[in-house]
């Protein structure tokens, strides 16, 4: 019998190994090809079949971000996960970045792939690019996810010892010579981020979509500023995930995946705000 239970528990651990993911999101050649996308090539990985699904990463990142998302939502969209200008494989030596031409090439992205207009979410920098895709071009956004997004750089919009670290380490970067590929690419991601981005709350009125607004309990962004954008925005819901940080997506993915879905799926409905929005989805 004991030899049965031990035969029994290794088969588990076996099967339950087996079904682990250990695909290379944001690696992935097989799923990967690049798109001339505004003057550069931008790497794009596509994952199942559906309605377009557009992943948006954070600064200096690259689809990897979205590990935990990838599978759960390829059930039933195709979604695409594209590494942004300057980043993971999408490389572009240019000086300039600014949240305005990312959002100009996501919208570009998708008239090569003719995808129509997608569900987007967008994460931390990326979730800036979802704002920012959705003034500019808001027939290219059915409904819009934004996790740990801000308006303009500065006190007000991030917390204050996370301001200070940046403060702090400005004057390095600014003197630190960058010779290199990587180190001007380092160089001018941490410059985007200090001195970007510059969105008037009025703009925000132009997001004709329905819109998630996303932060941690715990995040970076203060949480005053992720309200200040909610209601800035005609048709959104908020959502504080309580005991999170900056990572919503990864720091309790069955949760965000399950209500982010959820908010996709059902009609638009102004109640969903707060505490309310979780209780009312999360069954």
């Amino acid at each position: 019998m004991k030899n049965a239970i031990t035969l029994t528990l290794l088969f588990l651990i076996v099967v339950a190994t087996g079904c682990r993911d250990h695909t290379p999101y944001g690696n992935n050649k097989s799923a990967g090809r690049y798109y001339n996308v505004r003057g550069f090539d931008m790497y794009v990985e596509t994952y199942g079949e559906g309605e377009p699904l557009l992943l948006i990463h954070g600064n200096n990142g690259n689809g990897s971000s979205f590990t935990g998302n990838i599978p759960y939502f390829t059930k039933k969209y195709k979604v695409i996960v594209p590494d942004s200008r300057s980043q993971g494989h999408s490389i572009n030596d240019l000086d300039s970045i600014s949240f305005e031409m990312m959002a100009d090439d996501f919208a570009a992205l998708l008239d090569s792939m003719h995808t129509g207009p997608a569900y987007v979410i967008g994460w931390s920098d990326g979730g800036i690019n979802a704002l920012e895709l959705a003034i500019r071009h808001p027939d290219k956004v059915k409904k819009l996810v934004s996790t740990g997004a801000n308006l303009w750089p500065g006190p007000t919009a991030f917390e204050k010892q996370t301001w200070l670290d940046m403060v702090s380490e400005y004057p390095e970067i600014q003197k630190k010579p960058a010779y290199t590929y990587a180190e001007q690419r380092d160089k001018k991601m941490f410059l985007l981020d200090y001195q970007q981005p510059h969105i008037d709350p009025k703009e925000l009125s132009k997001i004709k979509c329905p819109a998630l607004i996303m932060a941690g309990e715990h995040d970076v962004i203060r949480q005053q500023h992720t309200e200040l954008i909610y209601k800035h925005i005609p048709k959104a819901n908020l959502w504080i995930m309580k005991g999170a940080g900056h990572g919503t997506l990864y720091e309790n993915k069955r949760w965000f995946n399950h209500n982010v879905a959820a908010f996709f799926d059902k009609p638009y409905d102004a109640t969903n705000t707060f505490g309310s929005f979780m209780s009312k989805f999360w069954e």
